[in-house]
């Protein structure tokens, strides 16, 4: 890619961090294990000391309130970080059912410093002996993350490592098909709508709260109302705008959750579409300057290829 991208390019192929907001939880005690086994999608027993996974937490009824990934830290502690507002909701649907159980539940005030890219190894210690390093993959992205406390120095970041501008990281975030809470996610959504269970559910764990609809909707061939797919557009839209399968219809087949011009792919979106809307066919969206043409797409939208073999 060339020069002048926002730090784009680092992002997927060489070392970028970029400002990225996260809140973190922390469940610690002796009983923390057992509780989280029943509260998380993910199987605790298997994480392993310095383990991570995605995972959701769910309301009863099978429906979101955050994906979280969670890592491992002791034999009693773990902690839980998801997008930036999203944890105090995560924390009081925690200690609903923490009755009479030996882990507490608190929200953890920790800076992050993201590094994301090709060349910024794996596992790094960041500086100091408080910072915690947690590794990311989705889709084409992939590094990992700093954790340091609040008012503290700054986490360590590795030699050569770019600052990229929001705008790069929006458009590499749709491009790996990684969805945020407020825009692709809310307590609305069903989590195979979004194609969350390949990524952050177990099937061979014990029970856990809202595992009954997960398992529905897994027996029945993830058969949903709406699923989220990437999308290419012509040009420039906002997110919310409705999709439909010709212009001007008066019914619409979905919406744009987001949006950002890619220096690789040109103007590219996530969206929910109806059933029935498969990759490859053309769908329209409403847009300032009349109406814009949009391909839907499988996610990622974009992954680089696997380093070679050195």
């Amino acid at each position: 890619m060339a020069d002048g991208d926002g730090g784009y390019s680092a992002i997927f192929e060489g070392a970028a961090t970029f400002e990225w907001q996260r809140d973190v939880v922390r469940v610690r005690g002796p009983e923390a294990e057992r509780y989280l086994q029943g509260q998380l999608s993910q199987d605790m027993a298997v994480l392993g000391e310095l383990g991570w996974a995605w995972s959701l937490v769910l309301r009863p009824e099978g429906r979101l309130v955050a994906l979280v990934r969670v890592s491992k830290r002791g034999p009693e502690e773990y902690l839980l970080d998801t997008d930036a507002g999203v944890g105090p909701a995560l924390v009081e649907r925690l200690l609903m059912f923490k009755l009479r159980t030996r882990a507490d539940v608190e929200a953890v005030p920790l800076q992050v410093a993201p590094v994301r890219g090709r060349d910024v190894g794996v596992g790094s210690p960041g500086a100091g002996e408080a910072t915690v390093t947690v590794p990311f993959h989705w889709g084409g992205l992939a590094g990992y993350d700093l954790f340091g406390p609040v008012g503290g120095p700054a986490p360590e970041l590795p030699t050569g490592t770019v600052a990229a501008s929001p705008e790069a990281y929006e458009a590499a975030r749709i491009e790996a098909g990684f969805p945020r809470h407020g825009a692709e996610l809310d307590e609305r959504t069903i989590p195979a709508e979004a194609g969350l269970v390949s990524v952050a559910v177990s099937f061979t764990k014990g029970c856990y709260t809202g595992q009954e609809l997960v398992a529905r909707i897994d027996a029945r061939g993830s058969n949903v109302p709406r699923r989220l797919y990437g999308l290419s557009l012509s040009g420039p839209a906002q997110p919310g705008a409705a999709l439909y399968e010709v212009p001007g219809a008066e019914k619409a087949l979905g919406s744009l959750t987001s949006a950002a011009r890619s220096p690789r792919s040109g103007w590219v979106g996530l969206g929910y579409v109806k059933r029935g809307v498969e990759p490859g066919r053309t769908v329209y969206v409403e847009a300032e300057g009349g109406v814009e043409e949009c391909q839907v797409c499988e996610l990622p939208i974009y992954a680089p290829p696997a380093p070679p073999d050195r």
